[in-house]
């Protein structure tokens, strides 16, 4: 079994593919490029072309936005704006040529595990407008397009496949475009309640923690799928063996290469380390993962940087201080 820690991210997954080397389109069938934006924000773009890139990188074909903040709880805020207005402009170039006509954002996870309620939290801070337009329309700023939103609860809860309850209410409500967030698994640490991926390619539920679910995509639903998601966990047999790799640098460092030590952990090679943490760890903790014990306000901060770059997004015109009014 080959080193493939757990990740959602399409970064991550194109950082492990190709290491230090640059995807090419014509022989990877994969592009990928970053800029850095002002207060450390970083963008970078990676799309999936064609099957062979499928393959390389285990995604959907597609584009994958990844949005890097330097501090999942900003407290600048000039900061917490332009995280805002950054994700509102990705969102808003990559639905460009979709119709955003009628928008159902859609709020995926379980509202009472905190590292799973990325979504729902999201959703409680999304302008719904739609019941508005139908009912006093006169009243409403022209700049509104029709949204509306809905947190559909997980199987475990509802005893109903959540792509179930999501396809039966776009055949009642027929929107022209489905938003969907939800709490993805990193392969960083450094990576958890910091990272905002957006990506045209539709969502399987619990892929992240192992336990996949119904899709939730164009196939299914019958309109386009616009997917955000945040890390909010990472697999413990990947903290094992990272852990590993920085002993063993600092074995390196400290001159101590003939240690025992050393001599036995380099000769377990890597291929065989993460096989070998998650059948020692499984029997006695099942499929673990872990998540930061600030985990409460990182989520709060950052479903409402997602929540607002999506009211601008959508909205012609909107500004922050418009969503406060109308929130």
């Amino acid at each position: 079994m080959p080193f493939n820690p757990r990740t959602d991210l399409a970064l991550e997954a194109k950082e492990l593919h190709f290491k230090d080397t640059t995807p090419n389109a014509d022989s990877d069938g994969i592009t990928a490029e970053s800029e850095t934006k002002d207060f450390g924000i970083r963008i970078n773009r990676v799309k999936i072309l064609n099957k062979k890139g499928q393959e390389k990188l285990s995604k959907p074909q597609g584009t994958y936005v990844t949005i890097e903040l330097p501090d999942p709880n900003i407290v600048s805020q000039e900061a917490y704006e332009e995280a805002c207005h950054t994700c509102a402009k990705e969102l808003s170039a990559l639905s460009a040529s979709l119709n955003t006509e009628t928008t159902l954002v859609l709020g995926l996870g379980n509202r009472n595990i905190t590292a799973d309620a990325l979504g729902p939290k999201t959703v409680d801070s999304v302008l719904v407008t739609r019941h508005l337009l139908q009912y006093m329309p006169e009243e409403i700023d022209s700049r509104l397009r029709s949204v509306c939103a809905i947190s559909p609860g997980v199987l475990g809860i509802t005893g109903v496949e959540t792509a179930e309850i999501v396809k039966g209410v776009c055949e009642r409500v027929n929107p022209t475009l489905v938003i969907a967030i939800d709490a993805l698994c990193s392969r960083h640490i450094s990576r958890i309640n910091n990272t905002i991926q957006i990506a045209d390619t539709g969502i399987t539920p619990g892929a992240g923690i192992g336990n996949r679910r119904m899709s939730i995509d164009k196939d299914t639903l019958g309109v386009p799928v616009i997917v955000i998601g945040v890390p909010t966990v990472v697999d413990a047999a990947t903290i094992a063996g990272d852990t590993i790799d920085k002993i063993i640098e600092e074995l390196k460092a400290n001159a101590n290469g003939n240690t025992p030590l050393y001599n036995m952990l380099t000769t377990l090679a890597e291929e065989d380390r993460y096989p070998m943490i998650k059948e020692v760890l499984t029997p006695d903790h099942g499929d673990f993962v872990v998540t930061p014990k600030e985990i409460d306000s990182s989520v709060e901060n950052i479903a409402k940087i997602i929540a607002n770059g999506i009211n601008i997004a959508l909205h012609d015109g909107i500004s922050l201080a418009d969503v406060d009014r109308y929130k």
